[in-house]
Formats: C-alpha cells, sequence, structure tokens
C-alpha cells in the first residue's frame, strides 16, 4: 500500500519482499479468504502505549478506500459478522489486486530478496534527494533517500516472521516497546488443565473480560487451554498474570428452575438446569468443579454469580508460533503520527504490525496496514 501511494506521485520504488511470494500473511488469514478490513473500524479497535496515534492515519484512509480498491477490481466479497469483509473467492484476489496496482503505479517487487545489512549515510546540505541509506541483499546494494520498515511483527515465524524490523530500529536509536504474542489461544496448567481440557472441541458464546474490557464472542476448549475469538481478543489485555473473568451464560439465569416450588435441588438438578442452555459436557463439568456444597437460596444465588463470573489464570499462551500479531513493538513516540517518519531519524519510517499499534480481530490489523502505509506513502 505504501509503495501503491508512492508510486503515483512519481517516486521511484522498489519493494524488497524477503519471500518467495508476495502477501504470504495476506494468504492465510481468514481461512484463506482474507478478512481485509472491518466496515466498523474506529481507534477504539486498537491498543498501544498512545491510543490517539493511530487515529490520523485511520482517519485518512478508511475501509471505505480500500473497499472502493476491492470494487475496482471486481472483487466479489461478503460481510461475515460484526462488520468483518471477506473475500468471496480467495485471498490470493487481494494480493494479485496490491501487485497490479503497484505495476500500474510503476513499482518494482523483488521476491527473494532478504535484506541483510542497512546503512545509514551522511546528509549532504542543500541535496533533498540524495540517498540516505543503503540496503545490502545477497545480490545487490540499493541506496535510497527514503527507507520504509514493513516487515512485520515476530507471529508466525514459519512463514517468514523476524525480528529483523526490531534490530533496525534499534540500529537508528528508535526505541522498542517490550512485544509479545496477541490474538493467541491461551494455555492453562494444574487444575485448571485437568478440569477442562477434556472438553477439547467443545464452544460456547461467552463474555470474556479482564477489567473493564470485555468481549461477547465464542470460547473454545482445546487440548491445551482455550481459544476461540472471545479468548484470542481477551489475549491482547492480559498482563500475564491476571484472571481472565468468563460468563458461561450472558443475559441469562442457569439454575432458574431449582427456584421454582417444589423443585429439586442437588448436583443432578444443577446439570441438567445447565444442560438445557450449555453444551452438555461443559455443564456437567462446571457443576462438579464448582462443587456445591449447600442447595439453601443464599447457596443458589451465590452458585448463579460464579457463573457469570468463572475466573481462569491462564499459565501462559500459545506463543508466536499461534499468534495472529505481535503486540508492541516500534514506539510511536519516535514516529510521526501523520506520515510514520522517525522523528530523528530523517528518511525512515515504520508502518504496519512492527509499530506499536495493535488491532483486535477482525480485520482490523489489516486496515492498520493499508491506513499506516498510506500514509508513509503518501510522504516519502
Amino acid at each position: 500500500m505504501c509503495a501503491i501511494e508512492a508510486g503515483r506521485r512519481g517516486r521511484s520504488v522498489a519493494v524488497l519482499e524477503h519471500s518467495g511470494r508476495a502477501g504470504r500473511k495476506i494468504l492465510i488469514s481468514g481461512g484463506g479468504r482474507c478478512n481485509f478490513t472491518n466496515l466498523h473500524c474506529t481507534p477504539a479497535n486498537f491498543h498501544s502505549a498512545n491510543p490517539h496515534f493511530a487515529k490520523s492515519a485511520l482517519a485518512r484512509y478508511t475501509p471505505a478506500d480500500f473497499l472502493a480498491l476491492v470494487e475496482k477490481h471486481r472483487i466479489a466479497y461478503h460481510e461475515k459478522t460484526l462488520g468483518q469483509l471477506f473475500c468471496d473467492g480467495s485471498a490470493e484476489q487481494i494480493v494479485a489486486m496490491l501487485l497490479s496496482e503497484c505495476h500500474d503505479a510503476g513499482v518494482r517487487v523483488f521476491l527473494g530478496a532478504k535484506a541483510s545489512e542497512v546503512r545509514g549515510l551522511a546528509a549532504r546540505a542543500g541535496e533533498r534527494n540524495a540517498a540516505r541509506f543503503v540496503i545490502a541483499t545477497k545480490d545487490a546494494e540499493i541506496a535510497a533517500c527514503s527507507l520504509v520498515i514493513a516487515t512485520g511483527g515476530l507471529s508466525i515465524p514459519k512463514i517468514g516472521a523476524t525480528s529483523f524490523g526490531y534490530q533496525i530500529a534499534r540500529q537508528f536509536g528508535v526505541p522498542v516497546l517490550e512485544c509479545r504474542p496477541a490474538l493467541v489461544p491461551l494455555v492453562l496448567g494444574g487444575s485448571e488443565k485437568a478440569n477442562f481440557c477434556g472438553l477439547t472441541g467443545v464452544s460456547v458464546e461467552v463474555v470474556a473480560s479482564i477489567g473493564k474490557r470485555s468481549f461477547r464472542e465464542r470460547l473454545l476448549f482445546t487440548h491445551r487451554g482455550l481459544s476461540g475469538p472471545a479468548v484470542l481478543q481477551i489475549s491482547s489485555y492480559w498482563n500475564g498474570a491476571e484472571p481472565i473473568v468468563v460468563d458461561w451464560a450472558p443475559g441469562q439465569e442457569l439454575l432458574a428452575s431449582l427456584r421454582e416450588p417444589r423443585a429439586r435441588r442437588d448436583a443432578q438438578s444443577a446439570k441438567s438446569a445447565l444442560r438445557a442452555k450449555l453444551p452438555a459436557r461443559l455443564a456437567e463439568r462446571l457443576v462438579d468443579v464448582t462443587n456445591p456444597q449447600s442447595w439453601t437460596k443464599h447457596a443458589l444465588d451465590e452458585l448463579e454469580r460464579g457463573f457469570h463470573a468463572f475466573a481462569f489464570t491462564p499459565a501462559g499462551t500459545e506463543g508466536y508460533e499461534k499468534a495472529e500479531v505481535t503486540a508492541g513493538g516500534v514506539s510511536t513516540d519516535a514516529l510521526s503520527a501523520q506520515t510514520m517518519e522517525c522523528r530523528d531519524a530523517p528518511g525512515l519510517y515504520f508502518i504496519g504490525e512492527v509499530v506499536d499499534v495493535t488491532g483486535q480481530l477482525g480485520g482490523f490489523n489489516f486496515q492498520w496496514a493499508w491506513a499506516s502505509g498510506a500514509a508513509a506513502g503518501r510522504a516519502v
């Protein structure tokens, strides 16, 4: 996106792609159909040490702008849920669209061009377009007056993710905030693992919360812990220690039948009540785990509250191998929110996931990629 915008301005642009194929992360996204944006994208859908940083770029390149490009190339798409837009066909259509736009803008894309070194050159007084950087690959050295780092984060190393972007930042004195896996499944340990990992494959709609942040989506049990959209969303806000609170039945009273006159009140009756609204295996496990010792009205009230505020303390995450994105990264304090240029390293830009701006699940990280790319492309 950055290259397209710069090329349209008549800039001479080279894209160095270290992989032998362009857009590999695009190709695997959305189950191969690419969740390329979200209609309801706002700055509130992103987190960063500076929550205001993304506002400028997001306002100047919106989902409607990217959608116009998709429609220009006659790519059929559909809205899945919550404003998430997917290709009807294949994610390959999005990659082909971007490469076509690069071609039309005069951009040269070099595949298999892995940068081994970046060197800064001393600025020459009065030469506005003088080369400031040299990028070395195994085949050539390229000099440029502007250098844009769009290397992504550490997520999914099997498709080529590396720390190269952070290394370049540090080389030029640009601070990098601590990175961590985000939008990532969580691992349970101890008694929580023993109690719940036997439910592998069970899925249920919940509200998952940390503090004031909550998401109402589906939770999925795995053989190692918890996954599903609700868990992936809340994982981005987990600090590695605090509990994650789950409401198993938002807006519903699970034990209402036990409050009826002459109702039987025991573990089997509680399991039956929960099975009416939850997957059977989960219903039975929750009653077994909570193991109520009394069935008074007060005990029922406590049990009901517990089912709507059930706390897990994960042992960790599935790591960068399973994380969809990387939280943290190049500090936004070092960058211009309008152009993505480093304040103390003229001509050096950072865009996309390498920057400390992380979107929620549902197309928001792609929209940040398009928006930050466009911001830099209009300035380089």
